[in-house]
């Protein structure tokens, strides 16, 4: 088969906009809001909660936007990290994202579409239990989930022009579902006393109990772990933004179009998240919030102002919000592989583009691990492995502004990363803060993350030789 040299540059702001935005929301926003209020238990600390994360997200984004611009190439997060400690901290990263960030992602928003997929064919479920092996059961649901992956692999596969325009067409339909969703919910079923009852002591946090549907109010140790814990769901709700320098090597004039996507894509997407919420709480009683079925509130919320139908309207956002999601993921995450391959730091085979132009080789790796830890099943824990170890490199790239600044002064900045070095310090401080909360207060699942991104060194090292 012909063999490409190089990635064909078809994708313009727009394209990487909607990648920014289509990577980012998946189905988080629909069911997260429910583990934060039993977390934080007040509408106050709800928005708080939705808002920091937000901020947080775009101070990175517009941080790199001054790395996208040094090194409008493929690869991204990665070449940035490379550059600015070295090889081993670059293959750390690599490592971390085969393993855990990109293709646990793909696996958990996978397993979140066919939980949904669910509602339209009930023999989809978990419950369907298709074989056993041992204390391992293959559900039906595992089975969808890996159907999908490879699906979108295979789509990608066939050329970036494909994919892009997929991924372009499927986020408007699912930015347009949501701002309906938040229209229709704030003018047909909003009620004055659910609002005035849901900000009722609306900064005092506290602590849902499972055992007798009571809250307790916390505070010290208690209010930092709660505030940790839910904020797990709302960072992971606005992760992946960074999926656009991964593909800079396919985007027109990356210097300009990459850093305003990350900007505009992570933006619309704060905005969004903080308004989904305030509708929740217009519409939603916090405690009906706090123990939705399954922690899906906007089902909740879309039976409120749709009735019975309701169910049915939020399943298929969701369906199409995470099908987006992951064709957007699955594009991005193989250009990682691919840079890595040409650095000598991953497969060979993983550096060659087919005759569409993109790493398929690279594409089919990540979609056989990504299935394989669909089979595990464990949702939640994929998400805490998943939110340290990219908090942690985010902090270590944002640092590495200030490392390039001083190792690489007369290289071209384009564009500048705002307000340095004040934002990007700010969240050097917040994300360290939140990671070191983390690893505190989940210790068996975050430490186990961390532990793998560890056990990439002695793999570097054994393999850099070969």
């Amino acid at each position: 088969m012909e063999q490409n040299e190089d990635f064909k540059r078809e994708l313009g702001l727009l394209d990487g906009t909607m990648l920014v935005v289509g990577s980012m929301i998946g189905s988080g926003i629909f069911i997260v809001s429910s583990d934060i209020v039993r977390q934080v238990g007040s509408a106050g600390w709800l928005l708080l909660i939705w808002m920091l994360s937000g901020i947080i997200t775009v101070i990175a984004a517009v941080s790199y936007g001054e790395l996208s611009a040094m090194f409008p190439k493929a690869g991204g997060q990665y070449v940035y990290l490379k550059e600015a400690y070295g090889k081993l901290i670059g293959f750390l990263y690599g490592w971390s994202f085969f393993s855990v960030i990109q293709t646990g992602t793909i696996a958990a928003v996978g397993v979140a579409f066919s939980k949904f997929a669910a509602y339209l064919f009930e023999p989809l479920s978990d419950e369907n239990i298709i074989a056993e092996l041992g204390s391992f059961k293959l559900n039906a649901a595992q089975i969808v989930s890996i159907i999908t992956i490879i699906l979108l692999t295979y789509f990608n596969s066939r050329g970036v022009k494909n994919s892009k325009s997929l991924q372009t067409v499927l986020t408007i339909i699912k930015i347009l579902s949501l701002a309906g969703l938040i229209v229709f919910g704030l003018v047909l079923a909003a009620k004055a006393e659910v609002w005035q009852a849901n900000w009722t002591d609306a900064f005092t946090p506290k602590s849902y109990q499972k055992t007798d549907g009571s809250w307790l109010p916390i505070s010290g140790m208690a209010l930092i772990s709660g505030i940790s814990a839910a904020m797990v769901g709302s960072l992971f709700s606005s992760d992946a933004w960074n999926g656009v320098t991964f593909i800079a090597g396919e985007i027109k004039n990356p210097q300009r179009n990459v850093g305003l996507s990350l900007l505009l894509g992570t933006l619309t997407v704060s905005i969004i998240y903080v308004l989904a919420n305030v509708m929740y709480l217009a519409v939603i009683p916090l405690d009906e919030i706090a123990t939705a079925k399954s922690d899906r509130v906007a089902v909740v919320a879309s039976q409120y102002i749709f009735g019975n139908l309701g169910t049915l309207i939020i399943a298929i956002m969701i369906m199409i919000s995470t099908f987006a999601c992951n064709n957007g993921l699955i594009m991005a995450g193989a250009r990682v592989y691919y840079t890595m391959a040409k650095d000598g730091l991953f497969f060979k085979k993983a550096a060659q583009l087919n005759h569409a132009s993109v790493p398929a080789w690279a594409l089919w790796a990540q979609c056989i691990w990504a299935s394989a830890l669909c089979l595990t099943g464990k949702y939640g824990d994929l998400l805490d492995f998943v939110i340290i170890i990219v908090l942690i490199f985010y902090i270590l790239t944002i640092y590495g502004i200030f490392i390039l600044r001083r190792t690489m002064p007369d290289a071209e900045r384009p564009y500048k990363a705002f307000g340095y070095p004040f934002l990007p310090m700010l969240y050097i401080v917040a994300a360290g803060s939140i990671s070191l909360a983390l690893l505190f207060t989940k210790t068996d699942t975050c430490g186990w993350g961390v532990l793998i991104m560890l056990l990439g060194i002695p793999v570097y090292y054994l393999t850099k030789q070969k």
